[in-house]
């Protein structure tokens, strides 16, 4: 779902040569009255999108207990933006443009969290194991992470400097064996951290 045709096409082309079926919307309204007929499927939604953006998309698909897998794209990432979608669910947040196989992942990332259950138990478990890794500091760090703090708020909030935020950020990530912030939000997402705060 994108207002811009040219990425709903390519999009929509790319899948349906890795044998996908796909369908595309417009607008996230147009989606949200045909949704509750739809089969169970990935949904990838642009942030941003006329009349309603994907966040709100989003929170009306929860409030309707239709919870369909999302890829958010964006051009325009933020932190804040991140964490509320992956809070409310999302599977991953991607920046355009992206790449191919950053894509394709992420749909495959999508169609394990319906196929399989148990797996979705296991990476809870992996995840937590991953965080018990972290140094109190550094899991303070994620938790400031999780909240949608920048740097600068988190070291004001723990008393420390930016650089330091940025070398126990560092840390933590290869620590959870994550490359971005989206990854690196899953595993906390996974492991109960920031569970707790309101969207």
């Amino acid at each position: 779902m994108d207002d811009e045709d040219s990425v709903r096409a390519a999009t929509a082309f790319l899948l349906e040569l890795e044998g996908y079926t796909v369908r595309t919307w417009q607008r996230g309204t147009h989606f949200l009255a045909a949704a509750a007929n739809e089969p169970l499927g990935c949904v990838i939604m642009d942030l941003r999108m006329p009349e309603m953006d994907g966040i709100e998309v989003q929170r009306r698909l929860n409030e309707a207990e239709l919870y369909f897998p999302i890829i958010m794209l964006t051009g325009h990432g933020d932190i804040a933006s991140t964490v509320t979608a992956m809070k409310m669910g999302a599977v991953d947040f991607l920046v355009k443009p992206f790449e191919r196989e950053t894509l394709l992942r992420a749909v495959e990332n999508c169609w394990m969290l319906f196929q399989d259950t148990g797996a979705r138990r296991q990476r809870a478990v992996r995840a937590g194991a991953m965080v018990e890794k972290l140094t109190p500091r550094e899991r303070d760090v994620l938790s400031g992470l999780t909240m949608g703090l920048p740097n600068k708020h988190i070291a004001l909030q723990l008393g420390i400097s930016p650089r330091t935020v940025e070398i126990h950020r560092a840390n933590l990530m290869s620590k959870l064996e994550t490359r971005s912030l989206s990854d690196a939000l899953r595993v906390a997402f996974a492991a109960g951290i920031g569970r707790q705060l309101d969207c």
